[in-house]
Order: C-alpha cells, then structure tokens, then sequence
C-alpha cells in the first residue's frame, strides 16, 4: 500500500522476533530485489507486511500499538490520519456514558395524570413520558399498566398523551444513509420506544414468517410486538419443499407499512426479519393502551395525543431499566446503535439540559478532552459511528482506551467488550467466532466496526512476554473483502510477540490472508451482530 505519511516504529523491549510466516501467514508483502518475499523478523516488519497486503491498495490504514502500562509508543502507521471508525465510536461514547451518567444510571419511563380522581375515574389525562429507555419492552408497559390499574383507577375520562420530550424531534442523527432507514440497525431515536427482544434493539419490530401447510397458500405472519401501528402487506407465497426461498420483509421508505414478499418453501424453518419503524413513540403508546384494557383500565375513545406532560402532573407508575453498567454488555457486545444514540442523547440532557445529538456529542468531546485525547481534530455526529462525517484517529482511539485504565469503572466496561473467540454471544459478542484457538482468544477485549469500506478494531491483549498492549487499526475506502482477516493478523501477531518459535501451522480460525476470499454484497461489510451472523 502506498505510504504518503511518514511512520515511527518503536519496539518492545527485549527480544521480539516472530517472523510472520511462522504463524501461517501468506501475506503479499513487498518483494525483495531477488524477486523472493521478504520475510520480516522484527514486530514492526510483521506489522509493515499485513499493512502491505494487496486489499489495502489504495485504501487508506492507520495502526497504532502502545504499551498499556507506559503508554510508549511500539508502533505507528498514519496514527494521525482521521478515518472513519465505524462502530469504534461506541468506544466514545461508551467512556462518556460511564463518566457523565454514571455507571449507575437507569432509564427510566413514568406515568402521570393530570386533573383528579373521582372513585374508580380519572377526570384528567393520562400521559406516558418516555426518558429515552432503549431497552423498553411490551412487558414493561404492561408492568406499567399493572400498576395504574392498582391504584383503582378504571376509567380515563381524558386522553392518553404519548410525552417523548425528553429528547428532540430528530429521529435519525446526521449523515446517516437513507437507504439504511428500513434495516434495524438504523431505526429511529426516540425518547418514548419499544423493543422486540431485551437487547435494546428500540424503534424496531421482530417479524417470524412460517410457510403455510400446503405450496400455494399465504404464509404466517407474526409480529412482536403484537400491534395495528405497523401493516402488514404480505403478499408472499409458500413455495413447494425445497424450492428457492426468496422471502423477505422491508419497510417501505416513511410509511409504517411492511411489504412481505417472496417465497417460502413448505415444510422449511421460519424466516426472522427485522424492520425499522418510523415514528415509534406512536407504537409504544399502542402498545401501553393495549396493556391498559388488558388490566380493566379503559380509555375514552378517540387517538392518542402527543404533546409534553405538565410541571403539575402527578406521578403515577414508573419503571426503570437496569443499571448502565449492566447496559454495557450488549450495548458492546452486540455493537447496538440504538442504545448509542440513547445514551447519547440522554447525556446531552444530563449535561446540558437538551437531548439532542449536538448537545450530547458536545459533551462526548469534552469529556474525551478532558481524559487527555486530543480532541480539537476529533469529529463525532453521533454516537454509534453510523454516521458518514464521523471521524477519529488510531492515535485518539489508543490515548482513550489508556486513560479508562485508571478509571473507577473500568473493569465493568473492560468485561463488556467483546472477548475474542469466546462462543458465548453476551460474552464473545461481535469476536465470538474470530481468532477461535490462538493466543488471542479469551485474551483480546476489543471493539469492533464495520460498515460497507469500513473496519477497525481496537482494544487490549496481553503478549507472549506478559507485556499489557493497546492497539487500534482503522481501514478506510477498500473495495474488496477479508479485511477483518488483517486486522485478526495484527491481533495474532501482538498476541504472539515476544515468543520464539510459534511453530509452522496455521492456527485454527485464522486463515492465511492469501486464501481468504473477497466479502461480497451489502451485509458482508456490516457488524455481525447486525446481520445476525454473530
């Protein structure tokens, strides 16, 4: 790959000198003038050759390696260089999470009424305030629900008004794709939401399709949460057995309508998808009416009303989601965007009294600053890295991931990043099938990113020798595939560093870069957890 910005390279004291081939790997670095490939011996001409790989070309690479315990600088290739991160932005706002909320920190939605009761009548209205919880689930609001009914009340002679304004009315942060709305890892913020499934994955429906009974019928649709907000046009077919299964489930572009199209073979398992949905306070206030009338609780006709609860409202129920630091692990683990954005906004509230991007972004910078990361080239518009204008160094990725070392709640964030090659999905997360049976596995914590041109991984690991690293890689602008394989390499070769002899075979999991095969298609570039691969 062409270098344009000049490289130091420090090395490890003492001897480190695994030459790269040694571990199995076949990758195209330079030649030498006799035509043969070089084969480097030091940490930094191991780290030099995968850099060098073919799939770089023209793209753009920063790696930078320190030692946790000095913060000396081992290795450093376009450290400075700004790059898009992907998901290594969670790193970010993750870190500010823990030191503006607090590791302690709980979400939290209420209900509260206005007017007074009349015996078993509220002669007032009902209102569902939302505190920006994105692990709010239909047994949440029913909980809710349950505890309005036990203070007698049976009857609401007002309306029920949906309050989501604890965060502002911009549902989707800046420079995000629009073709990337209908998919679940791009759904709508919301300071009023509902989720399918406990991982927080707010502002989205889980769709199960099964093939009917006989080739030719329609097939079964159900949706979680169970709801009228969200239509259904399933026009699909069920196929003969064995036939192509050519079915899928996609919101259409600022209608909450889901066209299920396609085919479905007879006798096949179910196909799972799912859709964003837009405007999704609508969808949480449904479901909480529907929980109301289950509880004997019943509301006056007529829609639902959207508007912000008054100062003189009186409190009613409340629920509350687990601690941030329990939040932590499928935030991290899963790379989840929508608690990103969650906590972005609600430390935007915590800090500045306004639940927008701007303002919680803002206080993200500060507090990265104030941890002694440069942040004045630092640019976030989010806090998920979805976005298409967020940018960061392998340089500020490393002083951060230094500076929480010293931190009072550092080992609950260490826990909840992704442990390579650990099968357990709460435990490995997005690692959980990378670098299965090497020296990395169970020993890199590390973060993730992925999205089409884009990955990174940065974290932590332990060397041969007993040194503590951090590293950070971010790769930009690449159009062919397998580049998570180079950053595996980097991860094994840290890993391995300081150890004579590591033997000739290729380690279990980790491929030779040469016969890994080119990712092709729009998911093949995205986080795994986003897929459902991981």
């Amino acid at each position: 790959m062409p270098r344009s910005v000049p490289r130091t390279r420090q090395l490890l004291s003492g001897a480190i000198a695994l030459a790269l081939l040694a571990a199995g790997w076949a990758l195209a670095a330079p030649a030498s003038p006799a035509g043969r490939t070089a084969q480097p011996a030091t940490l930094a001409g191991q780290l030099d050759a995968i850099l060098s790989d073919s799939r770089l070309s023209g793209a753009e690479a920063g790696l930078t390696v320190r030692d946790a315990d000095n913060g000396q600088l081992l290795y450093d290739a376009n450290g400075n260089e700004r790059l898009l991160p992907a998901s290594n932005a969670k790193v970010f706002s993750s870190v500010a999470a823990m030191d503006l909320l607090g590791p302690g920190y709980r979400f939290r939605t209420a209900v509260l009424r206005s007017g007074r009761l009349l015996g078993h009548t509220l002669l007032g209205e009902l209102y569902l305030k939302g505190y920006g919880d994105p692990t709010s689930t239909a047994a949440d609001y029913d909980a809710l629900a349950a505890q309005v009914a036990a203070t007698g009340v049976r009857f609401v002679d007002g309306a029920l008004v949906a309050d989501d304004s604890y965060f502002d009315a911009d549902r989707l942060a800046p420079f995000w794709s629009w073709d990337d709305e209908p998919y679940y890892y791009s759904a709508q913020t919301s300071a009023l939401d509902i989720a399918p499934d406990d991982i927080g994955d707010t502002g989205t429906i889980l769709i199960n399709v099964l093939p009917a009974a006989q080739p030719g019928e329609r097939p079964t649709v159900n949706v979680i949460p169970a709801n009228h907000y969200v239509r259904i046009a399933n026009t699909a077919t069920t196929g003969a057995a064995g036939s192509a299964r050519t079915i899928q489930a996609v919101r259409e572009h600022g209608r909450n309508v889901v066209d299920v199209t396609g085919s479905i073979p007879a006798g096949s398992s179910s196909y799972a998808s799912q859709p964003t949905v837009d405007q999704p306070t609508g969808l949480a206030a449904e479901v909480f009416a529907q929980a109301l009338a289950r509880h004997g609780v019943r509301l006056r006709p007529g829609p639902i009303r959207y508007q912000a609860s008054p100062a003189t409202a009186v409190p009613v129920a409340e629920h509350q989601s687990a601690p941030l630091q329990q939040l932590l692990i499928p935030f991290l683990k899963l790379s989840n965007n929508m608690m990103a954005e969650a906590l972005t906004k609600a430390i935007g509230q915590q800090v500045a009294g306004q639940g927008s991007w701007a303002a919680g972004t803002a206080a993200i910078l500060s507090d990265a600053a104030a941890s002694g990361v440069g942040a004045a080239t630092l640019q976030l518009f989010d806090g998920s890295g979805l976005g298409r204008a967020d940018y960061l160094t392998t340089d500020q990725l490393t002083s951060l991931l230094l500076a929480v070392r010293t931190k009072p709640w550092f080992a609950a964030w260490y826990d909840a990043l992704p442990i390579a090659g650990n099968p357990a999905q709460l435990v490995g997360g997005t690692l959980r099938n990378r670098l299965t049976g090497t020296p990395a596995a169970n020993n890199l914590h590390g973060k993730t990113g992925s999205m089409t041109g884009v990955s990174a991984l940065s974290g932590y690991l332990t060397d041969a020798g007993g040194h503590h690293l951090v590293f950070s890689m971010i790769s930009n602008n690449f159009v062919t595939g397998g580049i998570s394989h180079l950053e595996d390499a980097v991860a094994l070769t840290l890993a391995t560093s300081g150890q004579a002899g590591a033997g000739s075979a290729s380690p279990s999991g980790v491929r030779p870069a040469a016969t890994v095969p080119a990712d092709t298609g729009r998911q093949a570039q995205l986080e795994c957890s986003w897929v459902r691969s991981c």
